[in-house]
């Protein structure tokens, strides 16, 4: 491989993991305050720090949308680096959705996961529903919005929707 073209291929690499590289902020981290110790900062007010585990951007690159989303031919949840049109291009590192609300294809039903391991469901719980109600289809194998859910299964499916936000 000739010079500019790996340099190339080694900035592109660099980018794509920089997306994915889960940060909890844009710099170290600050030693907790002692229990009723007040603050004597006189600067305005630091901004709220992101959600454990939230995916940041690197200066200058821009990362899409990363959310946790089922893979059919694994039959596991990971973390979708880029998707639309109701499917997930590509995936990352294995994951669990945040309200544990996983698709079960043995039954084709949404569950509460009970223990997730790797991605994957090793005890299920009683039937939930994603909050976004962004479902997973298996017949089509996209993520539609359902517009009529029961018992964890969607009874009337809606358009397609963005499978990272659920």
């Amino acid at each position: 491989m000739s010079r500019p073209l790996s340099i190339l291929v080694f900035g592109a690499a660099a980018a794509l993991l920089s997306c994915a590289a889960p940060r909890t902020g844009p710099g170290p981290a600050r030693p907790a305050a002692p229990p009723g110790a007040r603050s004597t900062a006189t600067g305005p007010a630091a901004p709220a720090a992101p959600p454990p585990g939230a995916l940041l951007p690197v200066d200058g690159i821009a990362c899409g949308g990363v959310g946790c989303v089922y893979h059919p031919g694994a039959r596991g949840y990971f973390a979708c680096l880029s998707g639309g049109a109701g499917t997930c291009f590509h995936f990352g590192a294995p994951c669990a959705p945040a309200d544990s609300c996983l698709f079960d294809a043995a039954d084709r039903r949404y569950k509460h996961c009970d223990q997730v391991v790797e991605g994957t469901c090793v005890r299920w719980g009683a039937t939930c529903a994603p909050a976004s109600a962004c479902f997973y289809n298996p017949s089509d194998q996209l993520h539609h919005h359902c517009d009529a859910i029961k018992d964890g299964a969607c009874a009337r499916w809606g358009a397609l929707c963005t499978p990272t936000s659920g």
